[in-house]
């Protein structure tokens, strides 16, 4: 043991170890009985699934313990809540336990901040310690990943794979930099966010017929995010609609309502009466047998008519554009159709 490390620190790091490696022992078979996820995030795979490429260091701060879910290259090592496994070493652990009680304490560590939850670029054993210290907080040097997505520290593979989903549209429209300051559209369904392209791409090919000009789907996605999707959001939360289907998100009623207009179009053919967003909304509210504010049967909003042959149509030349543009099928097809981007297409 080097001459200095406290050696009855050391030796109570010793101790401390053994309790830590017994709790990850009941915690890993805890979480194998309740199907929950016992390991640390992967940094990487993370940053690849979620599309991150720009970072910039934030400076040392005082971060959250708790929001600490992922490592860069020992996410392997530790439980979800940085308790050690087998693997890692006593004799490390234990020096680190000397030195954080000790006269000097920790040197910072190193994170990766991406939303809300940090990953370890450098101090696991320093995090795994100052938990089983029963600390809050501790010093980082921070470098952070901007993305616009919402990341929990409680996040389960399907929350990821939810986000990877709404990561790749938002790639596809560039809305990030088109609209930085755009409303997140969530989804519960993540399968979903391909019929938002196939709606776009509609949106696309309508722009193009009123200018008589080709129009940029990144441009299109920016003009149907204005002049669609953020009406239809704003007469939502002006009803406080969500409030009576409180497990759904303004993107899943946005997309009933578009469904709504489409079915009754599609039933009364070409005698149905011009539908809006108001009109969708007032149908939902009477199917809920939920009283009908007076305001709302006098909006004035835009007409919406989407065909479903109209959006299949067009998103199929969408995948057929990106095909020849990129030469890789759209990600989100495969999420469509219950795959993932890493398996091959469902015959």
């Amino acid at each position: 043991m080097p001459d200095d490390i406290d050696q009855m620190n050391y030796m109570e790091g010793m101790s401390q170890y053994q309790n830590a490696r017994m709790r990850a022992f009941w915690t890993e078979m805890f979480n194998l009985v309740r199907g929950k996820p016992a390991e640390l995030l992967s940094f990487e795979e993370i940053r690849a699934r979620l599309r991150l490429r720009q970072e910039y260091y934030k400076g040392l701060q005082d971060i959250d313990l708790n929001k600490i879910v992922g490592s860069v290259g020992r996410y392997r090592e530790f439980t979800r809540n940085f308790l050690p496994k087998k693997r890692v070493q006593q004799e490390r652990w234990s020096r680190v336990f000397a030195v954080a009680t000790g006269m000097m304490g920790l040197p910072p560590i190193e994170v990766y901040q991406v939303g809300d939850v940090y990953f370890v670029r450098d101090g696991n054993h320093r995090v795994s310690v100052a938990k089983q210290l029963g600390n809050k907080t501790i010093q980082a040097h921070v470098w952070e990943l901007p993305t616009s997505l919402a990341l929990r520290p409680d996040m389960d593979e399907e929350d990821i794979d939810a986000l990877e989903a709404y990561a790749l549209f938002l790639d596809a429209t560039n809305l990030p930099i088109t609209r930085p300051h755009h409303q997140a559209i969530n989804l519960s369904e993540p399968s979903r966010y391909e019929d938002l392209l196939g709606h776009i791409a509609l949106h696309q090919a309508v722009l193009e017929k009123r200018s008589s000009e080709s129009i940029d789907f990144e441009d299109a996605a920016a003009d149907w995010y204005d002049s669609v999707y953020r009406p239809a959001v704003t007469l939502i939360r002006k009803y406080d609609a969500l409030a009576h289907a409180p497990r759904r998100t303004e993107g899943d009623l946005y997309l009933w309502m578009v469904d709504h207009i489409r079915e009754v179009r599609d039933e009364m053919g070409d005698d149905a009466e011009t539908r809006t967003f108001s009109d969708a909304l007032q149908d939902y509210l009477e199917e809920r047998r939920i009283p009908i504010p007076g305001e709302l049967e006098a909006e004035k909003d835009q007409t919406v008519t989407l065909a479903r042959v109209n959006v299949d149509e067009e998103l199929e030349a969408y995948r057929q554009r990106h095909i020849r543009e990129t030469g890789e099928i759209d990600p989100l097809h495969y999420y469509a159709n219950g795959d993932t981007p890493d398996d091959p297409p469902s015959d």
